[in-house]
């Protein structure tokens, strides 16, 4: 059984500015000793926004929402369109119920958002450590459903022995800088020129807070 003291001051590290930022309105789970079911935000911009582990039946969804900045942006280094069924094993690394969690942001059937933990590297000594990814649909953008996404997932990741998240993000991009520095994250070095996409090289910028 964790140590609920140790457990607490996670929790507090999980959220912004130790504390939750947006009014849980609906919580069906023990923070440390079970799984979110959902998560409802009583927010003037999230009122019929939940959050809630995502299924492999949002997976069509999620695939679209990345095919959007895969075809019109940099910041993700991906160049050619998915379909689902080549996202399935992404699906599979990114939802253990472990380290590796999925969560999206639904609102009337339609997924808006998404926040993921995945695997760092490959060797055993970076097993507390993992990779946050996020996105959300463009007209979404603004409502707190990043704010919204992470702090679950990073509440979720509490009672798995995670040490560090980390994130990398294709420069430029400020609102995503502001995002993670709002989460905790805290800028730890830059890589110059790491990806080519749209006949351009772009910098990768890294970020990482502790859990």
């Amino acid at each position: 059984m964790p140590d609920p003291n140790h457990m607490q001051n996670k929790m507090q590290r999980a959220t912004p500015s130790h504390r939750w930022e947006n009014r849980i309105a609906f919580l069906s789970a023990r923070v440390g000793w079970g799984i979110f079911d959902s998560l409802a935000y009583d927010t003037e911009n999230m009122m019929d926004t939940k959050v809630r582990p995502g299924t492999l039946a949002d997976l069509k969804q999620i695939t679209e929402l990345l095919n959007h900045y895969i075809e019109n942006t940099h910041i993700t280094f991906d160049v050619t369109p998915f379909t689902p069924d080549q996202r399935v094993e992404w699906f599979k690394d990114h939802s253990d119920g472990r380290r590796y969690q999925l969560f999206v942001a639904e609102d009337s059937n339609r997924i808006l958002g998404y926040a993921a933990s995945g695997c760092f590297r490959e060797k055993e000594a970076y097993n507390t450590t993992v990779e946050a990814s996020i996105a959300c649909r463009p007209e979404a953008v603004g409502r707190g459903l990043g704010t919204a996404l992470y702090q679950v997932l990073f509440a979720a990741l509490i009672s798995h022995d995670v040490h560090r998240i980390v994130a990398g993000i294709a420069q430029p991009n400020e609102a995503s800088i502001k995002l993670h520095e709002k989460m905790g994250f805290q800028p730890v070095g830059r890589f110059s020129q790491v990806g080519r996409k749209f006949g351009k090289y772009w910098d990768v910028l890294w970020m990482e807070r502790e859990l």
